[in-house]
């Protein structure tokens, strides 16, 4: 997939909260080695560096343009380009810290299990995943690709893998000290329908724009965006309020 650093930044306050609230919540209280598993453009990471400024703090992602943006953001970090299905490190973590990039991995029965897995005794797995399939952002846009001219084209596109809390609990219960699970619903004010078309550029539209030649990208993004702006009337100032829930998981390994 083509991620950008720049388009996913426009919203970075936004995006960036989450993952504070996140990465205050690791009960792990000295933390040698950490590392951000998805970093992006390096916010998280800055944040999980913040909270455990004594530990060695590392990144990675699989988009070049984002770990670029992360080593211009923080020089002194050890960044790398790796796809986290095959991540598998020789040394034992702390904090092993994944913030909204997990829904773009296959087979989380498998996946959650391996990370806890390369924990340290003790350590902590921090998760957080969007939790909006079915949000009128995400449903409108399935509803745009399997309607237009682009729906052959598009049909094969893949939806991040995502589970109810439960699912996620049950998994790892057995297997940790201890497992957290909770699930909050941000409200983002944003400049309009178009502003929320820029969000999800970002991301969610992505697997969609990317199948696209510049004409079908323009025609989808315009059909797209006359759909939100119905489903997200403005408020009397223009803004626009765009409940985004996330689900945030954290799993304690075992002494």
């Amino acid at each position: 997939m083509s991620w950008s650093a720049k388009q996913y930044s426009a919203f970075e306050n936004e995006r960036t909260r989450p993952v504070r609230d996140l990465v205050a919540a690791i009960p792990t209280a000295e933390v040698r080695r950490a590392v951000d598993l998805g970093c992006g453009p390096g916010n998280s990471t800055e944040v999980l560096a913040a909270r455990f400024p004594q530990a060695e703090v590392s990144g990675m992602d699989s988009s070049a343009d984002m770990v670029a943006a992360a080593r211009k953001r923080m020089p002194g970090v050890a960044f790398s380009q790796e796809d986290i299905s095959t991540w598998n490190p020789d040394v034992r973590y702390d904090v092993i810290l994944a913030n909204a990039s997990l829904q773009w991995v296959p087979d989380h029965a498998t996946l959650y299990p391996r990370l806890l897995g390369r924990l340290a005794p003790g350590g902590s797995l921090a998760v957080q995943t969007p939790d909006n399939l079915e949000e009128p952002a995400h449903r409108l846009a399935r509803a745009v690709a399997s309607e237009g001219p682009w729906a052959a084209k598009l049909a094969g596109v893949r939806h991040p893998d995502r589970h109810p809390a439960d699912w996620y609990y049950a998994l790892l219960s057995p297997l940790a000290q201890r497992v957290d699970v909770w699930r909050t619903t941000y409200m983002h004010p944003l400049a309009g329908a178009r502003a929320i078309v820029e969000w999800f550029k970002g991301t969610a539209l992505l697997p969609y724009l990317n199948l696209l030649d510049e004409d079908g990208k323009a025609a989808f993004l315009a059909r797209y965006e006359a759909a939100v702006a119905q489903a997200y009337p403005a408020l009397p100032d223009g803004t626009v309020l765009l409940p985004f829930p996330r689900l945030f998981v954290i799993a304690a390994s075992k002494a």
